[in-house]
């Protein structure tokens, strides 16, 4: 019933039908996640999580891992882009440490959700214990209820960690059932030679393993403890009815092992932009979801969430505010 009141609503604006294109679906998706014909965005969130992986050891990134560190303090800090995009849009941020290999002091405004410091490295066996991938999870789903307490009812999500575009590509590559070389892009700059080098490494990865397709056994033998707390930090936006903003490749591959959980949680996604790297654009088709931006970014940390958020609220505001054919007194199309 509600999905056709909030057509109705939309369709009697005074506009031609369909006129204002993918702001039209995103006001029938927001209002349907938010069960009202009259929503609000209420007092979003975007949560960065970071971890360090044992695969950057093998020579898959451009930046040693201690950057995984750096940045975080960066965004402690209030210095890195996601940062600025947040306090430009009035989104609360917070950043939690997943699994970073590194000792933080005491007294940080950082969320507590290490796992330990780093994964193993995927090459030659699992990055984690599958008691740990299900810890992550957990992790992740109290993150959301301790925002969702506080009356959020949209929340995106962010990562940092190098190596994590690695960990991702295997996920994307076994999950969908792609080759490697599809799934895998430049991550933080990778020249023709490094490329070359990380997809021989992924290979050999995949080669490997003996597993099976279960997907927490593959989550917890490919996975970083920052993509699965996302992972678990989506399941339970889902559930509580939230409005789930879907940033770039790492977090669309957070979203497919979500997904390959519980499929109900497409409903509340809405995926804010197509970065720059390969797999995402492959990725998204797999999936059929048609992002809301298309910028070149490939920074990762929530920015394509923090970008697309005004488009949340533009369509938001047309569909409570902008008059109908009936108050404006103008005549509609027969």
């Amino acid at each position: 019933m509600i999905t056709e009141d909030l057509k109705v609503l939309i369709d009697n604006k005074t506009k031609p039908p369909g006129s204002l294109g993918m702001l039209e679906d995103l006001a029938l998706q927001i209002g349907e996640i938010l069960e009202t014909t009259n929503p609000q965005l209420i007092n979003p969130h975007l949560v960065v999580f970071a971890a360090d992986h044992g695969i950057a050891r093998e020579g898959v990134s451009a930046f040693p891992q201690e950057v995984t560190r750096q940045m975080v303090l960066n965004f402690l800090n209030g210095g890195a882009a996601i940062n600025v995009f947040c306090r430009q849009h009035a989104i609360n941020l917070q950043v939690v440490d997943a699994g970073v290999n590194y000792d933080f002091e005491d007294g940080l405004p950082l969320g507590d959700g290490k796992i330990a410091k780093g994964t193993a490295s995927f090459l030659d066996g699992p990055a984690m214990t599958i008691a740990q991938a299900k810890l992550c999870l957990l992790k992740g789903e109290e993150v959301v209820v301790e925002i969702a307490a506080k009356g959020c009812n949209v929340i995106g999500f962010g990562e940092m960690g190098i190596g994590n575009t690695s960990s991702a590509a295997v996920l994307m590559s076994l999950l969908c059932d792609l080759p490697i070389a599809d799934c895998i892009g430049r991550g933080t700059g990778l020249n023709d030679i490094q490329l070359l080098k990380k997809q021989q490494i992924l290979e050999q990865a995949i080669a490997n393993y003996k597993g099976d397709s279960d997907i927490y056994e593959l989550m917890a033998h490919f996975g970083g403890f920052e993509l699965l707390e996302m992972t678990g930090a989506m399941l339970a936006a889902a559930k509580r009815k939230m409005i789930i903003m879907v940033d770039g490749f790492i977090a669309t591959v957070a979203y497919l092992c979500a997904y390959g959980i519980d499929q109900r949680i497409k409903n509340n996604a809405v995926f804010c932009h197509e970065s720059e790297e390969k797999g995402h654009r492959y990725l998204l088709s797999y999936l059929d979801a048609k992002p809301l931006l298309g910028l070149h970014l490939r920074l990762g940390e929530g920015t394509g969430c923090a970008l697309a958020y005004p488009l949340l609220k533009s369509a938001v505001n047309f569909l409570n505010e902008m008059a109908s054919f009936q108050s404006a007194e103008i005549t509609n199309k027969s």
